[in-house]
């Protein structure tokens, strides 16, 4: 067997491996997904610090801080902190929103930085310093809680002197925008409905999300607190936190709305932070959860989820190794036989997480999957790139994912200050797509029919994210090429889109 083969049938092996897994945690999510967790009685009202990390939200930073100061909790047990790194005009309109709440009574404080240095981490650290309260809530820029999820969440706490933190399930304000935000949402789902239940529930460790959560302060302080050496500080910490002996809760029934991103740009920039990550928390903690003190399968279980990113270079490697494997008359029915089997491991996850969260309309909503598919297999070149600084330990710089208030149908981000530029990973993405329709093209010449349908999702994969991706950046194009964009066609303009409307 040649090196090329060799190479070949390791990567089909390890993304069985990966697939297999959506089938273990579909099948732990059945078996626990009606296990009681009742929420206790609330017996005491313990001080509550919500901290709000934001940086450059002039789009969003309104719409937050008013829905923060509706929670529902006695005003003189509640603490706010808007902690604010911002360099354009958000600082201004936060220190002005916290200004006149503070004038009505409420608790709320502005912390401003000189320098962003720890990027989230460090701004959530330093807030940590002036936090009053016993248990510390998150929520990003582009959430949005219901009034009542402090009383949701914080009873959890009082019976449970070991839980350390809880996670609550992010709902989508914005599903119904695009192709896009109905394909983000449909993976949302499955993670939070079906991954982060049967993790807890079965004794498996689970990561923090970064926002909609609740941390006991002497949790954070006992783990070691946020740290920046890494740009998932959430699953860094959370990770930490269960290796002291912290337990983590997942709450399936609280959803708190927020906005996915509509910009595919927007979109890849959270995946190539979620991916690179979760690869340096791997290469942080791996040997630490290699060698913890607790059950094989946890310990397994761990590293396949610090890992699970590694899909992406290993599909990236299959595609291009594919080609020259097939001039070699190198047959691929036997590994594609295998992957086939277990890759419907994933869609079945996503069709449970519909069924249980949407029942009346969930094959609706499911018809959607082509276009995850389309998605999960396109971002693979960028998110290939994270993992690779990640693993060389280059640029440790977190990237926000910018917000743009994007709620209905007919709102528009196109011409928004945050709106990113062309993306160079788009021509790296469509000469994928060229080559998959080439490899295609040897398949259907040989014979080797039943590895077209593979490539086709590659095909469609790259041609969708790369030409979605050409599309979103027009205005750039046309600027670039000297022609400006005809009225009908630019989107809002940078004055619309800047000053938010106020939404009493």
């Amino acid at each position: 067997m040649s090196v090329l083969e060799i190479i070949y049938v390791g990567a089909v092996l390890l993304l069985t491996m990966y697939a297999l897994n959506s089938w273990i945690l579909t099948a732990l999510f059945l078996r626990h997904r009606k296990d009681p967790v009742p929420r206790p009685e609330i017996t005491r009202f313990p001080r509550i610090t919500v901290q709000l990390p934001i940086f450059n939200e002039v789009l969003v930073v309104e719409r937050l801080i008013d829905s923060i100061v509706r929670l529902d909790w006695p005003r003189d047990r509640l603490q706010i902190q808007v902690l604010d790194d911002s360099t354009d005009e958000t600082i201004a309109i936060a220190k002005s929103l916290v200004e006149r709440y503070h004038a009505q009574g409420i608790n709320i404080e502005l912390v401003q930085r000189t320098d962003r240095s720890g990027f989230k981490a460090g701004a959530l650290r330093e807030g940590l310093k002036s936090a009053t309260g016993e248990f510390i809530a998150i929520f990003d820029a582009d959430f949005v809680p219901d009034p009542d999820w402090l009383h949701k969440t914080v009873p959890y706490f009082l019976d449970r002197p070991r839980l350390g933190m809880i996670q609550t399930r992010w709902a989508h304000l914005n599903y119904n925008y695009s192709l896009l935000t109905r394909s983000q949402a449909l993976a949302l789902d499955g993670h939070f409905t079906v991954e982060q239940t049967a993790r807890p529930r079965s004794g498996l460790l689970m990561n923090f999300n970064g926002t909609a959560g609740i941390w006991r302060r002497e949790c954070i302080t006992d783990a070691g607190g946020w740290q920046a050496d890494t740009v998932s500080e959430d699953m860094d910490l959370s990770y930490r936190a269960q290796l002291r002996g912290w337990q983590c809760l997942f709450l399936p029934d609280v959803g708190t709305p927020s906005e996915v991103p509509p910009q595919l740009a927007a979109f890849k920039r959270q995946q190539f932070r979620w991916a690179k990550g979760s690869i340096q928390c791997l290469k942080k903690l791996g040997w630490s959860v290699a060698t913890a003190r607790l059950p094989l399968v946890v310990r397994w279980q761990a590293l396949v989820h610090l890992s699970t990113y590694l899909i992406h270079p290993l599909m990236v490697m299959l595609l291009l190794i594919s080609l020259p494997l097939m001039l070699l008359s190198f047959r691929l029915h036997g590994a594609l036989g295998l992957l086939s089997l277990v890759s419907l491991g994933p869609p079945l996850m996503f069709a449970i997480s519909q069924r249980r969260l949407y029942p009346r309309h969930w094959l609706r909503r499911f018809a959607f999957m082509p276009g995850l598919m389309w998605l999960g297999t396109g971002v693979a070149l960028n998110n290939t790139r994270a993992i690779i600084e990640a693993l060389l330990g280059v640029n440790n710089v977190f990237k926000r994912t910018p917000k743009f208030r994007i709620e209905a149908r007919n709102d528009r981000w196109l011409g928004s200050q945050y709106a990113l530029p062309l993306d160079g990973m788009i021509f790296g993405e469509l000469a994928l797509a060229l080559y998959a329709v080439a490899t295609v093209g040897v398949s259907l010449w040989q014979g080797n029919l039943f590895a077209v349908p593979f490539l086709l999702l590659y095909v469609s994969g790259f041609g969708y994210v790369g030409l979605q991706g050409l599309w979103d950046a027009r205005l750039d194009l046309r600027r670039f090429l000297g022609r400006r964009p005809s009225p009908k066609r630019r989107g809002a303009s940078p004055q619309q889109i800047i000053v938010p409307e106020r939404r009493s």
